[in-house]
């Protein structure tokens, strides 16, 4: 920093806002901390009483703020994102649709190991609707050696950051489990909690099927539904360690592929996750879903939704923040008891 005559000032950046008074019209920041003079804010800055101004030099080598902003920028926008102007050094990205937002951490985290470079954005693998804010870019002084951004380019690769992915399945079948529930003597309110759940998503519910009891029972009812061409396949209940519980069971015989029976995550330990042969998921869901505000299927939901498929490590990686504390604010994406 060092301080200047005005009429040199041309091409130098601003050290602090410039504040223009005009009795009784306007009293504000004339000139933003940032700001790059020209050749017509001299007259301007001299009406004010500027004669002298304190200044960042502009040297080979160094980057402004506004254009550091950008590059940083380049390395994370995505398709179905858009962009906020430049102002004072920052840019932010929206989602420009409902979908599932993904970061890539190991390489976001080599970006901002880099001194005076910051991009943040909001959790990944999470549902965003259409306007909200996804990350915003900018460098911490407001000129940066060009060395440093291009060692954030080099960490960051060739791929962008972020993904934001719509929502691909539009449709579901549900299999209730449970003699009780098929022979009427107890109403089917999972049905219902499950239905709204999907709905949230655009994903309507083709049939609904109701299998009884026992592995054969269900494996029948399976096949059913899948018969509807539903996307996404999702059994209620008999998740549990029980004998008599058999929704594993019957999910396995109808010939799906098992990814994941359990997850790290309460409430929603007895997560069932598989996949047939056609791509197509299959999940079993347990008991809490019907009643706890926030379950491990709204974790999984928007992947699902997507048509991102669930692996084992994707599961594995819900044991951190996977223990819902029913809290205000809540950590939870799309946790209800943060709304």
């Amino acid at each position: 920093m060092k301080l200047i005559n005005t009429t040199d000032a041309v091409g130098h950046v601003l050290c602090h806002d410039m504040t223009q008074i005009i009795q009784g019209e306007y009293k504000d920041a004339r000139f933003r901390k940032g700001h790059v003079v020209q050749e017509e804010d001299i007259p301007v800055l001299l009406s004010m009483g500027k004669e002298h101004l304190y200044v960042w030099e502009m040297v080979p080598g160094m980057v402004h703020e506004n254009d550091a902003a950008e590059r940083l920028y380049a390395l994370c926008v995505n398709e179905n994102m858009a962009r906020s102007g430049v102002k004072e050094g920052k840019i932010e990205l929206s989602a420009a649709c409902d979908g599932l937002f993904r970061v890539d951490s190991r390489r976001l985290i080599a970006v901002n190991s880099i001194e005076d470079i910051m991009i943040a954005t909001r959790r990944g693998n999470t549902a965003v609707r259409t306007g909200d804010r996804l990350a915003g870019t900018r460098v911490i002084p407001l000129i940066i050696q060009e060395e440093k951004l291009l060692a954030a380019e080099e960490a960051a690769g060739s791929t962008p950051l972020l993904e934001l992915l719509p929502y691909v399945r539009k449709t579901a079948a549900i299999v209730a489990t449970g003699s009780e529930v098929k022979k009427g003597l107890i109403q089917d309110t999972f049905t219902p909690v499950v239905k709204d759940k999907l709905s949230a998503y655009g994903i309507a519910t083709l049939a609904v099927a109701y299998s009884g009891d026992g592995v054969e029972s269900v494996a029948n009812a399976v096949s059913e539904v899948r018969q509807t061409g539903a996307e996404i396949i999702l059994c209620t209940g008999g998740m549990s360690v029980d004998p008599d519980d058999n929704t594993p069971g019957g999910i396995r015989a109808s010939g799906a592929r098992i990814v994941s029976y359990g997850a790290p995550v309460l409430p929603g330990a007895m997560l069932l996750v598989g996949y047939y042969g056609d791509g197509s998921p299959v999940l079993g869901l347990p008991g809490c879903v019907m009643y706890a505000g926030a379950t491990v299927f709204d974790l999984v939901l928007p992947q699902i939704a997507a048509g991102v498929e669930i692996t084992r490590a994707d599961i594995a990686a819900m044991g951190e923040g996977g223990l819902c504390l029913g809290c205000k604010p809540c950590h939870w994406p799309n946790c209800p008891f943060g709304k």
